[in-house]
């Protein structure tokens, strides 16, 4: 009895290796698609779910779906809602696992057939491009998975009458509690509910358990995948903790839905489990496993807004808003914190924006100064610091075009913040026509991207930018003439002259800014140095 326990164990092992390496395997093949269709194909709690099915069906890993959509949200790449919708679709997609293990592992011997695959697989991983080691490493993975379905078949099998259901809790209420906790248990070792249902199926399909005692574990392993997406929550920020803790609500949830349908799905299925044998319990096994699941989602999913105002008003917006997606454990993630990092400019820009527009705007009385200067420079601070941190070097070509971008505007914002604290250059520009028409355009320019976005107004920008120049040189020339005949005293010129270079040097940053947030969004390369320094040489 004893000798055949490891064999059974070393089944599990390899079984969970075999997860490990087609997950991550078929992580790495698809790379940013799988960022791309969850932040894409998500603007509905209906489109979100389906995203996230998809997406743990391909990845074969609920947990790494689940905690990618906590990051996505944390990092401001999806609104709640929408990852809410992804950790529900996440659930469904998981069961995938259990039918593959079903139809094939059991079903066929393919422990001998995929011995070949793991040598090709580990070979493209050592021979091969990115790509191509990326498919081996997952071709690989596909291997020793099903390697380890037979191992633990063939040690299940010579326990057969040794370990019987006798020796688990009975089926009763409370002994269908222990076994939820059991399979809690399992889940939070293997650190996978597939491994988990893999292995109520062998113990099933060898008769060591029962339907009724298998079908609790499943429940508890379905429960225990919260567990990653509970510590992705840990010293996290507000939208992130919401996330989690949505998808560990929704599983208790569905957790005591799945306990209270298991008797009626029992009745349902006892002459086909009767006369089928081990084969028709595994197939029952897996058909529990998807339908309460699939239910829960259907139950859930016409309330997910009021479920998410109820976790928003759970756990309130804490700490600086302009910087409250900066969670630095996104750091460990370097696209996700590519993306905080840009979501955080965006947000600090849309702000400086519209205090710039105030502040430009001759309609109103000249302010003493921007507005919330403060606020914007410890967001700043704090952003040029994250930033910072992030390691971008081994990221595709669009995540350092965006990360370039960000460092752009964090430099151009601080400059433009600079000048929005000089007092003297804004109330001048408030004393003279010409100055205040020409505030006027840049400030409308401002006022108008407030309703987009300031990328979208970036050839505007560069207009005015143009146009500002232009006027610059004209309006020396007026001043200087004007103090000549004594039309304005020497003093006064020169002012005025200044306000007209402070003017100018704010519409060249916006339209800088503008021009890499334009660049962010599109994932290319920001301008050159030498544009940056034919810049700052006109500036002058």
């Amino acid at each position: 009895m004893y000798g055949d326990v490891p064999i059974a164990l070393g089944g599990i092992g390899l079984f969970l290796l075999g997860m490990i390496i087609l997950t991550q395997g078929l992580r790495d093949l698809a790379g940013s698609s799988l960022r791309r269709v969850l932040a894409r194909f998500t603007s509905s709690p209906l489109k979100g779910a389906a995203a996230g099915a998809v997406v743990t069906a391909i990845v074969q890993s609920s947990s790494v779906t689940t905690v990618t959509a906590v990051g996505f949200v944390g990092a401001g790449l999806l609104t709640f809602p929408q990852g809410l919708g992804i950790v529900l679709g996440a659930n469904i997609g998981t069961t995938i696992t259990g039918w593959l293990v079903a139809l094939l592992g059991f079903k066929l011997s393919l422990g001998s057939a995929v011995l070949p695959l793991v040598l090709i697989g580990a070979l493209l991983r050592l021979f091969g491009g990115s790509r191509l080691a990326a498919a081996g490493w997952a071709l690989a993975g596909f291997g020793v998975l099903f390697i380890g379905i037979e191992t633990m078949q063939e040690g299940m099998s010579r326990l057969e009458g040794i370990v019987t259901p006798a020796d688990f809790p009975d089926d009763s209420l409370g002994g269908r509690l222990l076994l939820v906790l059991i399979g809690v248990g399992i889940t939070l070792v293997t650190q996978s509910s597939s491994v988990g249902v893999a292995t109520a199926l062998a113990a099933l399909g060898s008769g060591a358990i029962s339907f009724p005692q298998a079908a609790a574990m499943t429940i508890g392993m379905d429960v225990g995948t919260t567990f990653k997406a509970a510590l992705a929550t840990l010293g996290g920020s507000t939208a992130t903790r919401r996330t989690g803790f949505a998808h560990v609500i929704y599983n208790l949830m569905t957790g005591v839905l799945a306990l209270c349908i298991l008797d009626l799905y029992a009745l349902l299925t006892e002459r086909w489990l009767a006369g089928g044998g081990a084969e028709a319990a595994q197939f029952a096994l897996v058909g529990f496993h998807t339908t309460f699941n699939v239910l829960g989602v259907v139950l859930v999913l016409p309330f997910a807004e009021p479920f998410a105002r109820f976790l928003t008003f759970l756990f309130q917006e804490r700490g600086p808003a302009l910087t409250r997606r900066l969670d630095d454990r996104l750091l460990d993630h370097p696209p996700l914190a590519v993306y905080a990092a840009t979501s955080t400019a965006g947000d600090i820009i849309r702000h400086v924006a519209s205090a710039f527009g105030e502040l430009l705007d001759p309609r109103y009385e000249a302010p003493a100064g921007l507005s919330e200067s403060a606020a914007f420079d410890d967001a700043l601070v704090r952003t040029r610091s994250f930033v910072d941190r992030i390691r971008s070097e081994s990221l595709e070509p669009e995540l350092q075009s965006r990360h370039a971008a960000t460092i752009h505007i964090l430099d151009h914002s601080l400059r433009l913040i600079h000048r929005g604290q000089q007092e003297d250059r804004v109330r001048t520009l408030h004393t003279e026509h010409r100055l205040r028409r020409l505030s006027l355009v840049l400030s409308d320019a401002l006022n108008r991207s407030a309703e987009a976005t300031i990328a979208s107004e970036v050839e505007r920008f560069h207009r005015i930018t143009q146009l500002l120049g232009q006027q610059r040189r004209r309006y020396r020339e007026l001043m200087v003439m004007s103090a000549i005949s004594a039309e304005v005293d020497t003093e006064t010129a020169l002012m005025r002259l200044d306000a007209m270079r402070w003017l100018y040097r704010v519409s060249y940053h916006l339209s800088r800014i503008a021009h890499h947030m334009s660049c962010m969004e599109r994932g290319v390369r920001p301008a050159g140095a030498r544009d940056e320094i034919a810049g700052e040489v006109a500036l002058d």
